[in-house]
């Protein structure tokens, strides 16, 4: 009976030994006598107990490796400390546990003397402006290395780039110093447009008000003209009323002459210092002369005649 028992207990081991359940996105590297045999996909695997060995257990999740913070030198002989985190997946795991012994190991050390190399080609300045390029030389060069590693790298980021202190205050200061001019050049750019949009709006002002006087005064050139037109169409269809009832009246020279003096007698009443005598008029005003002497000469004769009486009477 006890015979049976421990028969049964070494068949469970054995069982237990020989049956293998692999878990998904896991594989498991299977010897057989000290030699590789096979590779275990997920799900379940039997092997000979005493004879087959799982030599590991991979992963082919994709993974992340945290490369510890580096002290570089960069071209300017400048130390930085870079940060850097690798993503990478196993391809072939076989070649993964047999070709190198440690991977992780290997991807730190290539990653770190890669870092350095490309660092040390370039300036303080140009590693903070080109993280994107040191990331994909990076990648390239660490995926080419460690494809034979059967792995593969996805991608690699800088996380972190820390200048030493002092350079940390002195780029601090250029910074604000720079921001300090950006600011008076945009001050000074916003006062320059303020000025020529004032000036420009006067100059429109002053335009526009030119124009509107320009184009009042012809207006009111225009006005003054239309008026002294229409004026002068009233005193030419004046004349010529009077001119057509002389005509049709049939005047006599007397008439004529008559009419022309009370003409001259409202141009005479006028403020004008000077008066224009027309030719017409002449023979009028030298019949009137004429007329005039022979009255005087009639008045002093009465006159004369007068007194002689006045004398005859006395004597």
């Amino acid at each position: 009976m006890l015979f049976l028992l421990a028969l049964l207990v070494i068949i469970l081991i054995i069982a237990f030994s020989s049956i293998k359940i692999v878990k998904q996105a896991e594989v498991y590297i299977i010897e057989r006598l000290g030699k590789f045999y096979k590779v275990a996909d997920a799900g379940l695997t039997i092997i000979i107990p005493f004879f087959d060995h799982v030599r590991s257990v991979v992963s082919l999740k994709q993974q992340t490796m945290d490369v510890p913070p580096q002290g570089v030198i960069t071209k300017d002989n400048v130390t930085i400390t870079i940060d850097t985190v690798v993503f990478y997946q196993i391809t072939d795991p076989a070649k993964a546990v047999y070709e190198i012994q440690n991977l992780k190991k290997g991807i730190e050390y290539l990653a770190i003397t890669t870092i350095r190399d490309i660092i040390g080609k370039m300036d303080l300045d140009e590693t903070f402006s080109s993280r994107d390029g040191i990331n994909t030389q990076l990648r390239v060069v660490l995926d080419e290395a460690t494809d034979k590693w059967g792995c593969k790298v996805d991608r690699v980021e800088i996380k972190d780039i820390t200048p030493p202190a002092d350079i940390r205050d002195a780029m601090e200061k250029e910074m604000n110093a720079e921001r300090n001019k950006r600011a008076l050049i945009l001050e000074s750019e916003a006062e320059r447009q303020s000025a020529i949009t004032i000036a420009e709006g006067k100059k429109q002002a002053s335009i526009l008000e030119a124009e509107a006087d320009r184009e009042s005064k012809i207006r009111r050139a225009a006005g003054e003209a239309q008026a002294i037109k229409e004026v002068a169409e009233a005193k030419a269809k004046e004349i010529q009323m009077i001119y057509d009832a002389m005509k049709q009246a049939d005047p006599n020279d007397k008439l004529v002459q008559l009419k022309s003096l009370e003409a001259l007698e409202e141009v005479a009443k006028g403020e004008a210092n000077k008066v224009f005598i027309p030719f017409e008029a002449t023979s009028a005003l030298a019949s009137l002369g004429a007329m005039k002497e022979v009255l005087t000469d009639k008045k002093e004769s009465k006159k004369e005649t007068k007194k002689e009486e006045e004398k005859r009477s006395e004597n």
